[in-house]
């Protein structure tokens, strides 16, 4: 078996974000990490929205990013700290839309490890220095230099070990232009380590340690340290120098304090709590991210608490020193990983979990009743500050990055009728779960919808000058009129453009001497600027069929397949070349593609007839109209459409889509529902490289518009689909819209890149933003984290279990908030009675939703759970059923006992008191509930009681099987409990999932791998009768064949695992069953091993594994997955030793052209855990779409290939499995 690794979505989930001008213009950028992928984002400074400029996969770990600028310098680097034992400097490059690699010092071995720096990087603000950490033992500092030829070169790095230390976190302390300095949170661990008892470790503090780098000496040294009395978790370093008065804030639980060297003082604020707040109130609180803002005058942080309240911090200071601390409830957003305030007065939030943020911030929170508190207030020790948290007021939402992470179950299915499969998530943590269903589409957003006055037959769009921004007239055709609609601010009707109103339009078009030209069956009107009208009549009886129009050209099909064409003189005239042409065949469609820019004329037109056929003519004045290539169709065409793609236009702002090289394109939409794309050669005008692909069952229309600032084909059909080129790459994707009829593109100030498009009696203006996304998704809110979920296959509505740990159920927060209110009440003096009674009532109908404010932490071992009967197509929840406080719902399945075939059982296997670390339950229950015959509501049945945690439960042939703990049970129906049948309990360590299929079920182990075992009725036995010879830590399993099994652990690894063709289930040749029962001779196991056939690091834990068929109808079936940062991934098998071998080849090629970005050797991230095995990555096989055109056609010609071979095979295998 050999396997195609392709990634469908990339994780979304945020791990590091930091902010500068990357550019090294004025804009501000963030570029974020994604665990394995970096992303460089531009937030439009007047929309607000979010683009991504540029998303690379580095195949290793970021685990630490900063942003640096040298001394004088206009633009902002980038350091990575990676899993590759290498400190890489990147520059992004606008005009490329790369990030170079400027600079990589190899310092030590590959792979997360505690003493290899990496975990934490630091960069002197002037961008001197930097210094990189391990989280033990290792610190080395490099020096920045600027060589005269500006370039970026880095010094050897100076060791600061010390031996027996851990580091918490670090950051580069501003002391402007001395000698450049760094603080670290440390704790020396030498005396605990030395000590049985544990007191040692009790008594140890943090200390505060501060290095400086002698410039003069070129050597680092420990210029200070100073133990700590809290326990901090991380710092925040304060501008210096004429900014500020330098230093660090050290956030540590409850409090904050300032410190800095010389004759400064400690000053220390307490972190304020809210007022009234459900939480366990001996919780300590901390802040857990932090953002600085500054300007020349004044400076300012934002920290943000665990519970997403985030704090404005400001320094007061009698010159150089720091007087008081002050402190001011800002606004709540949800918890982030990082923050990032923009010069722009942009707040980019990245979430823990869910979706991720960007707020404008409307108003500093200077001039507002909020209360402030100071470091000055007096505070007796251990009491703190109290505020009472409130929505939005200072900062505004204005973007929101959708976010899987993380995904906990998903499962595809087309549950929805809709022909395609679709993905339904189960995401989130918390408040802010959600269940989402995800379609293979472009989102569209509609910008306006107006009624015209009958059906249309087609739309049209042109701007008054050509080199206008914005259109200036919408013209609509309708079977005997033509209606034209100025834009403005609204759009309404004129009667004074010029065009021809009395009959249909055929065509029209602005051109290159700022006219416009109609063409409508009778003949042809160009409309001067001046106004003025010159009109050309079809010749006799005949009349116009068929046209094509650019800036400067016309060429018209009259009745009978006679070609007439027409081109702009110097004097702005449309003059027909004397000579016309007359076809074989009817023509029933034509194509001209744009003049390109500093010519006169396009050389060629493309014509389809009707005898299946596509001719490219020549209109070079020498040999015009003359044919110059033809290609034969397999059905008539309906429509051509000629676009330059793969390049932008060098447009400085906007580099999203730049590349390197352009083609001219003939795309042309058969009547069979077909799209084919060929690549027409500029001088010849050959056709070449053609791909197929099938859209939908009407005839395909094509539209030229405009995406990203190049050229794109809108091509309708049954449903439309957008065909563009993104960063490095052809997309075609489908609109997640209803069927359009006709399009044109659209530009106006509100829509810069829209579509206007009519539908029946509609004309509509959409919008496409999310382009390059390959899913379009609907989310629907739960209330706990979602832990598992199963399909009703009758009605296909879902059941999905939520249990939330650390948490109180609705029961329980409603008899909190009572008891909170009465001691409100009793602990008020008399003449207070009635203030106290006002703010009880208050209390008490409070509602912070707690998406936002997130829910109460109750403390651990506190569980709240419930089971969701949901309709996923519309949303809409049919019953919940709650279970007590203290009840963790574990697992769930649906069964059909082979006593009441007609009924579906809901068992969910539930754990009471569970505390997770170590492993104990007071007691376990498998809850039986009766679903109704249209699964609007679950009835509880019965309880049957368990003595360890019901980890998994499964359907086996009108029995259930249970794990419960590490013994694998089997359960009948009873009437007053579950009756059990047998038992195994040779499984070493906890049952984690069971799959069956025909009398074998396959158990997974939580670091054991997978058990086979068969179950003998005659002797009421289960069997081990196969396992595995590695270890895994299993997440998820998913049965391929009665043979093969695929798992996917914890680590982040995909294997496949084969029971070799000699292996029997049936020990029959020992008629008592004991030999296989107990015979654990073999690597302490079962007697008979399964093979690896297949492993793969995906870098991520997978969370789910599915076989299914993505592409329907007919499609091959691949293996997906999905992981616990938000990526979806598929496995697709080769069916050919042909295809296999060139993909091997390339993928070669690829490890040694086309090294991964920072440094990590691509074989070895593959083979992380285990060594790769007849996994092919096509992630690195896919950039070789976006190396430089002379690496790809070396690389082409090894391969003995061209490069349009290689992408159209990169192209096929993604097409024919997935999207």
């Amino acid at each position: 078996m050999f396997l195609y690794n392709l990634t469908l979505q990339k994780a979304t989930a945020i791990t590091h974000a930091i902010h500068g001008n990357f550019s090294g213009d004025k804009l501000q950028e963030i570029v974020i990490s994604r665990g394995k992928c970096i992303e460089l984002l531009r937030p439009d400074p007047n929309t607000g929205k979010v683009h991504t400029l540029l998303s690379v996969e580095i195949f290793g770990i970021i685990r630490s990013l900063v942003a640096f600028r040298l001394t004088g310098g206009t633009k902002d680097y980038i350091i990575v700290g990676s899993d590759s034992g290498r400190l890489v400097v990147l520059e992004y490059m606008p005009v490329k839309n790369i990030f170079e690699k400027v600079h990589q010092e190899t310092f030590g071995k590959s792979g997360c490890r505690r003493i290899v720096p990496g975990q934490y990087l630091a960069v002197d603000p002037k961008g001197r220095a930097g210094m990189i950490a391990a989280i033990e033992k290792q610190k080395l500092v490099f020096i920045f230099h600027r060589s005269p030829e500006v370039k970026l070169t880095i010094s050897s790095p100076l060791e600061a070990h010390k031996s027996n230390t851990l580091v918490y976190h670090m950051v580069a302390v501003d002391v402007d232009y001395s000698n450049p300095m760094f603080a670290c949170l440390e704790i020396d661990y030498e005396d605990a380590d030395a000590d049985p008892t544990g007191e040692a470790a009790q008594k140890t503090q943090q200390t505060l340690t501060f290095y400086e780098l002698d410039l003069g000496l070129n050597h680092v040294v420990r210029k200070y340290s100073e133990p700590l009395e809290e326990h901090a978790n991380f710092l925040v370093s304060v501008p210096g120098g004429r900014d500020g008065p330098s230093g660090v804030l050290i956030c540590s639980e409850n409090y904050l304090t300032y410190k800095n060297l010389g004759d400064q003082m400690d000053i220390r604020c307490p972190i304020p709590r809210r007022r009234n707040d459900l939480d366990d109130p001996e919780r300590g609180m901390i802040f857990v991210c932090s953002a600085t803002h500054k300007t020349k005058s004044m400076f300012f942080f934002l920290a943000q608490t665990e519970q997403g309240d985030i704090f404005k911090i400001t320094l007061d200071t009698v010159g150089e020193v720091v007087t008081a601390i002050k402190l001011k409830y800002f606004d709540t957003v949800p918890v982030a990983t990082a923050m990032c305030v923009l010069k722009t007065g942009f707040l980019f939030v990245a979430c823990e979990f869910g979706n991720h943020y960007l707020y404008q911030i409307a108003h500093l929170g200077d001039d507002d009743d909020e209360l402030e508190f100071s470091s000055e207030m007096p505070l007796e020790e251990g009491d703190t500050f109290f505020f009472a948290p409130r929505s939005l007021r200072n900062l505004v939402l204005v973007d929101e990055l959708e976010s899987l992470s993380p995904i906990l179950s998903a499962k595809v299915a087309d549950l929805a009728g809709e022909d395609t499969p679709q993905f339904y998530m189960a995401c989130g943590r918390g408040p802010r779960s959600s269940m989402r269903v995800l379609r293979h589409g472009l989102e569209v957003s509609e910008m306006a919808v107006s009624e015209l006055p009958g059906n249309p037959d087609a739309v049209w769009t042109v701007k008054k000058k050509s080199d206008d921004k914005y259109d200036a007239y919408i013209i609509v055709s309708f079977v005997n009129a033509t209606l034209v609609l100025s834009i403005g601010e609204t759009v309404e009707e004129v009667t004074d453009s010029g065009f021809l109103g009395t009959t249909p339009t055929l065509c029209c078009a602005s051109f290159a001497d700022n006219g416009l030209v109609q063409i409508f069956p009778e003949g042809i009107r160009h409309i001067w600027a001046s106004g003025r009208v010159r009109d050309w009549k079809a010749p006799g009886k005949t009349h116009i069929v068929r046209c094509a129009v650019n800036q400067r050209q016309v060429v018209i099909a009259l009745t009978g397949g006679e070609l007439v064409y027409f081109e702009m003189n110097k004097d702005g005239k449309l003059h027909d070349y004397e000579k016309t042409q007359r076809m074989s065949s009817d023509v029933v469609c034509m194509a001209l593609p744009n003049v390109p820019a500093g010519e006169q004329r396009s050389w060629f037109l493309a014509i389809g007839l009707a005898d299946n056929t596509v001719r490219i003519i020549s209109l070079d004045p020498s040999d015009c109209l003359s044919s110059r290539s033809m290609q034969v169709l397999p059905v008539c065409a309906e429509s051509l459409c000629i676009v330059e793609m793969g390049c932008a236009e060098r447009d400085q702002e906007d580099a999203a889509s730049a590349s390197t090289t352009t083609s001219l394109y003939l795309n042309i939409g058969l009547q069979n529902g077909a799209l084919l794309r060929a690549v027409l050669d500029p001088v010849s005008g050959n056709l070449t490289d053609t791909r197929t692909r099938y859209l939908g069952l009407r005839p395909v229309k094509l539209f030229r518009i405009r995406m990203q600032n190049s050229e794109a084909v809108l091509a309708m059909t049954s449903r439309s689909w957008l065909s563009y080129y993104y960063q490095s790459r052809f997309y075609l994707t489908p609109l997640s819209y209803e069927s359009l009829e006709y399009a044109s593109g659209f530009s106006s100030e509100q829509c810069p890149e829209g579509i206007v498009a009519i539908s029946t009696n509609t004309l509509r203006i959409l919008a496409l933003e999310k382009l390059g996304a390959v899913f379009n998704q609907v989310s629907f809110p739960l209330e706990y984290t979602p832990r598992q979920f199963v399909v009703h296959p009758e009605t296909s509505n879902i059941l999905i279990l939520e249990t939330e740990h650390n948490a109180y159920t609705e029961e329980t927060k409603k008899q909190r908030r009572q008891q909170m209110a009465e001691e409100m009440r009793e602990a008020a003096g008399e003449e207070e009675q009635e203030l106290a009674r006002e703010m009880a009532d208050a209390f008490l109908n409070e509602d912070l939703p707690e998406n936002i404010f997130s829910a109460p932490k109750a403390g651990h071992g506190m569980w709240a759970s419930t089971v969701r009967l949901m309709d996923p197509v519309m949303g809409v929840t049919h019953q919940q059923h709650r279970l007590v406080q203290n009840e963790a719902a574990m697992s769930i399945a649906l069964v059909k006992f082979h006593n009441s075939v007609d009924t579906w059982y809901l068992i969910v296997g539930v754990a009471k008191d569970l505390q997770l670390n170590p492993r104990q339950c007071s007691q376990g229950f498998l809850d039986t509930y009766r679903l109704d015959p249209h699964c609007r509501n679950i009835e509880l049945l019965h309880r049957t009681p368990v003595d360890e945690v019901p980890y998994a439960v499964c359907a086996y042939n009108g029995r259930l099987l249970a794990g419960v703990g590490r013994m694998l049970r089997m359960y009948d129906m009873g009437k007053k409990k579950l009756l059990r049948k047998c038992e195994n309990k040779h499984i070493p360590n906890l049952i984690v999932s069971i799959q069956a299929m025909g009398k074998r079920i396959y158990v997974a182990d939580v670091q054991e791998s997978v058990y086979m075992v068969r179950y003998k009725r005659a002797e009421n036995q289960l069997i081990i009768f196969a396992d595995d010879t590695h270890p895994r830590w299993i997440t998820c399993t998913s049965v391929l064949d009665y043979e093969t099994v695929a798992t996917a652990d914890k680590f982040g690894n995909i294997s496949i695992v084969r029971l070799p063709p000699n292996i029997s289930d049936d020990v029959d040749e020992d008629p008592t069953g004991n030999k296989s029962l107990w015979d654990r001779g073999l690597l302490n196991g079962a007697s008979q091993k399964a093979d690896t056939v297949a492993t793969f690091h995906v870098g991520e834990t997978v969370t789910s594994l599915q076989k299914t068929t993505l592409i329907p109808p007919g499609g091959w079936e691949s293996l997906v997955y999905t992981t616990i940062s938000g990526s979806v991934g598929v496995f697709v098998p080769f069916t050919s030793h042909e295809d296999h071998d060139f993909f091997q080849h390339l993928e070669m090629h690829m490890r040694s052209e086309n090294a991964p970005l920072c440094g990590r050797d691509h074989l070895s991230f593959r083979s992380y855990y285990f060594p790769v095995k007849n996994v092919i990555d096509g992630d690195l096989c896919e950039q070789y779409n976006s190396m430089e055109p002379a690496k790809q056609k070396s690389l082409a010609i090894d391969l003995e290939r061209t490069p349009a071979e290689v992408s159209k095979k990169l192209e096929d295998i993604r097409r024919r499995y997935a999207f």
